[in-house]
């Protein structure tokens, strides 16, 4: 190669190393992660801050259910107060009555009261951990940079105040949008649609009527959730008094979606949308697995999980899937803990625990039965898989419903189900074109991106470590009370103003009618 192409080839060279964002130095982060499904997706960007030259400390309580150690990052075990019995009975509650009883209206608030029991019997967990005196100063002797923690529960938030280092949380959101309110982001009811209420972005009168209800009712359901996060908060910390308030000090939100999936919204400068991190990742299937759905032929397979929590269901409801899926021809892969009947479909592989990711990425994947949750919701769009749902508990009947109104997936009542209808579903939307190009075109436009989920994140958790914080995207509004943010007084001083000029105009009038009124009275008289 000649030197007249060498020397404008290192020039460029050397000026895209200028433009690229020298690494930062290795900092140290301490994790708090929510067990669960929670721990899936953040546990992705622990360890790529570990290959990034981080160190990484994971707390994970000595009875949990997935949080584990790894090469990837250190892990500080504390004891809880409760056994791993203990535990697996707490997640249990929430699974509770699932496949017995068709849902009613009422179960939104015995739902409510299974939260607030659930996150009451975890956050005896964080009161030991506050509580261990030498742990506690063994983690502020390590002068940690920053702390990142899912605000699900409120111990990370709670750290990070007390050690003074900032926090940067990773979530998909929390009950009754406490994130959006913590946060002082805002949200219209007018075309926001609250949580359960069935509604889209665009909504008729009796919708906003609806609407503006389910709103103040999430105002409500809030101070029964968070009640006791309150009061944890108050005993730890003077200045502080309500959980609200001290979520409101995070450096940056790392949100578990984007607009591909959430309804389109305002959002703070703090907030980062980082939907699809956890489809980052894909690994060659195991050699059997990979010959099963390779034999699935034209007809292709299908993707059958309820998520981490939810593994088996009653024998009669699981043989109403296996009649259905022997009268199919593709091939299916469910991940299935419960009893199996002793004629299991030659066209169904049962597995206890199932590569989720690699196999919808497989070409000849055709459908993908799931409860909603959205680690399955963004693995179907990313890799581009029409979906069949059955909504269960939590967030997921929204997180269904808005797949359905796009047009790349169909919902059915596990309550109600049959073999038939169970039937009719699947030729529906593996037979039904308009599926699979609705969800081509919904993963083309999620992967147009300038840069990817999990490079975002690791971006914004290494700026607050370069620059201890973000103070700079914190908006005033954290300042002003509710009279001053809606400009209440502003509008109470104009309408005085008005009101003193009309009041003044009107007096100014009656005064030179009355001398007009006089000066006449008096020529008449004259006269």
């Amino acid at each position: 190669m000649s030197s007249g192409v060498w020397f404008p080839t290192l020039g460029l060279v050397a000026w895209l190393c200028c433009l690229s964002q020298g690494p930062v130095q290795g900092g140290k982060v301490l994790v708090l992660p929510v067990d669960g499904s929670h721990w899936l997706s953040m546990k992705i960007l622990v360890k790529e801050l570990g290959l990034r030259g981080h160190d990484v400390l994971v707390l994970v309580p000595e009875s949990s259910l997935l949080m584990k150690g790894s090469e990837g990052y250190k892990t500080e075990v504390y004891p809880v107060p409760y056994t791993k019995a203990e535990l697996d009975e707490n997640f249990n509650s929430l699974r509770e009555g699932l496949f017995t009883k068709p849902p009613e209206f009422t179960d939104m608030f015995v739902n409510v009261q299974r939260l607030v029991n659930f996150t009451s019997f975890q956050e005896r967990g964080c009161e030991s951990l506050l509580n261990n005196k030498p742990l506690m100063s063994q983690l502020l002797g390590q002068r940690f940079d920053l702390v990142l923690t899912d605000p699900f529960l409120p111990c990370g938030s709670l750290l990070a105040h007390l050690f003074s280092i900032p926090a940067v949380y990773f979530l998909r959101g929390l009950p009754c949008e406490l994130d959006l309110k913590a946060n002082q982001c805002p949200t219209p009811p007018s075309y926001i649609p609250a949580f359960f209420s069935d509604n889209a972005d665009s909504m008729t009168f009796p919708q906003r009527v609806k609407n503006g209800l389910m709103h103040v009712l999430q105002s409500y359901a809030c101070k029964m959730i968070y009640g006791h996060f309150d009061d944890l908060v108050a005993r730890h910390i003077g200045d502080i008094t309500t959980y609200k308030d001290l979520l409101s000090h995070g450096s940056i939100w790392l949100l578990r979606y984007d607009f591909v999936f959430e309804w389109p919204r305002p959002l703070m400068p703090n907030m980062v949308l980082i939907g699809g991190i956890n489809c980052a990742a894909k690994a060659p299937l195991p050699a059997d697995l990979q010959e099963f759905v390779n034999g699935s032929g034209d007809d292709g397979f299908i993707v059958f999980t309820l998520g981490s929590m939810v593994s088996n269901m009653p024998e009669e409801k699981a043989k109403q899937f296996f009649d259905a899926f022997r009268q199919i021809p593709q091939r299916v892969v469910w991940r299935y803990t419960g009893v199996l009947p002793k004629d299991v479909p030659k066209n169904v592989r049962v597995m206890k625990w199932l590569p989720q990711n690699d196999l919808l990425a497989h070409p000849k994947a055709k459908l993908f039965l799931t409860h909603g949750g959205t680690h399955g919701i963004y693995e179907g769009i990313c890799n581009a898989v029409p979906m069949l749902m059955f909504p269960l508990f939590g967030d997921q009947g929204d997180n269904v419903h808005r797949m359905v109104i796009r047009g790349v997936a169909e919902k059915l009542n596990i309550f109600e189900m049959t073999t038939e209808t169970l039937l009719v579903a699947l030729k529906k939307t593996i037979h039904d074109k308009s599926y699979k190009e609705n969800i081509v075109e919904l993963s083309q436009i999620h992967h147009d991106r300038p840069v990817q989920p999990l490079d975002l994140a690791v971006f914004w958790t290494e700026f607050v470590i370069r620059h201890k914080g973000a103070a700079h995207l914190r908006v005033a509004a954290h300042d002003l009370n509710w009279i001053q943010y809606h400009c209440l007084d502003v509008i109470g001083l104009l309408v005085l103003i008005v009101l003193t000029v009309l009041w003044v105009t009107l007096k100014c009038c009656l005064f030179c009618t009355r001398k007009c009124c006089r000066k006449g009275t008096g020529k008449r008289k004259s006269e």
